[in-house]
């Protein structure tokens, strides 16, 4: 399922969230500039990305196929829904079993009627401090759809809020841990839920590097030495989770690149180890997906 090389754990090749976001910038619909970046991607040895957007978040599986073929970087693809208020009508429509169904049908046959296979349930997500009620009902289904094919759930949280919840959840419905990576901890300020994920089995992703006006990344690194220095490294993964036009170069954004030219080297400035950029980006990565 992976490449052999580094693996970008949670981004958008093409996203569309302007219908309720209201503007243009949040349609990732610049294909071409994409690709460019991609290329430069691979330079610095990234192989894999899971993109995880799923129905409702303007998904668009040939498109990223495209830019798989012309990059030569491996993008797994994702079935199941977002959050309030992105969610399309068959959420609503569909109970459980139904949305469920949906899901593995994804997984066993093919996303959008196309011949390729969703191998991520993701992202599903909560709302800022809210687990709303059609969240629920679609962690519920997820829990279903990961039971019967063994794919891994990555989840959304908002600004780093309800994770502790998604884990109580996945845990009373005796969802394996280690099939789950929880997201956007590195917007959490809270270290102490970290760990507190870390020790309960589960995946924990710091995966909006860059976007410093949530969270200083100066911040997050004191969050990984910690991590680092407490023996937690088996557990983290890492992305920049870009979802605007304006993050890209050519709006004057940092790109893609700005992981390997700038926040690795202040990584390693700040005293993490080459061994632990290469669980986060290499190791880790392919313990999740079996390889």
């Amino acid at each position: 399922m992976l490449k052999d090389g580094l693996t970008l754990i949670h981004e958008h090749i093409t996203i569309n969230l302007s219908k309720v976001k209201g503007t243009d910038d949040t349609n990732l619909n610049c294909k071409e500039e994409t690709i460019k970046e991609l290329k430069e991607l691979y330079e610095y040895g990234v192989r894999n990305i899971i993109d995880v957007t799923n129905l409702g978040m303007g998904r668009n599986v040939e498109y990223v196929n495209e830019v798989s073929k012309r990059t030569g970087i491996n993008i797994v693809q994702s079935t199941g829904f977002y959050k309030e208020p992105f969610l399309p009508d068959i959420v609503y429509k569909y109970n459980v079993e139904e949305l469920s169904k949906f899901m593995i049908n994804e997984i066993d046959n093919g996303i959008d009627g196309t011949d390729t296979k969703a191998k991520v349930i993701g992202e599903i997500g909560t709302s800022k401090d809210s687990f709303e009620e059609m969240e629920k009902k679609i962690f519920e289904a997820a829990i279903i759809a990961q039971k019967k094919t063994g794919v891994v759930i990555s989840t959304h949280t908002s600004l780093g809020t309800m994770a502790v919840e998604q884990a109580k959840l996945f845990k009373e419905r005796g969802v394996n841990p280690k099939k789950v990576i929880i997201g956007h901890q590195d917007l959490s300020e809270n270290l102490n839920q970290i760990k507190y994920l870390i020790s309960e089995g589960f995946w924990v992703a710091f995966d909006t590097i860059g976007k410093n006006n949530y969270v200083l990344d100066t911040e997050k690194i004191k969050f990984l030495y910690d991590l680092q220095e407490n023996k937690m490294i088996d557990s983290i993964v890492m992305s920049m989770d870009i979802t605007r036009k304006s993050n890209l170069k050519y709006k004057g954004g940092i790109g893609y690149t700005y992981l390997f030219t700038r926040f690795i080297p202040m990584m390693k400035e700040n005293g993490i180890t080459d061994e632990f950029i290469n669980k986060i980006f290499y190791e880790n990565p392919r313990k999740i997906f079996g390889v």
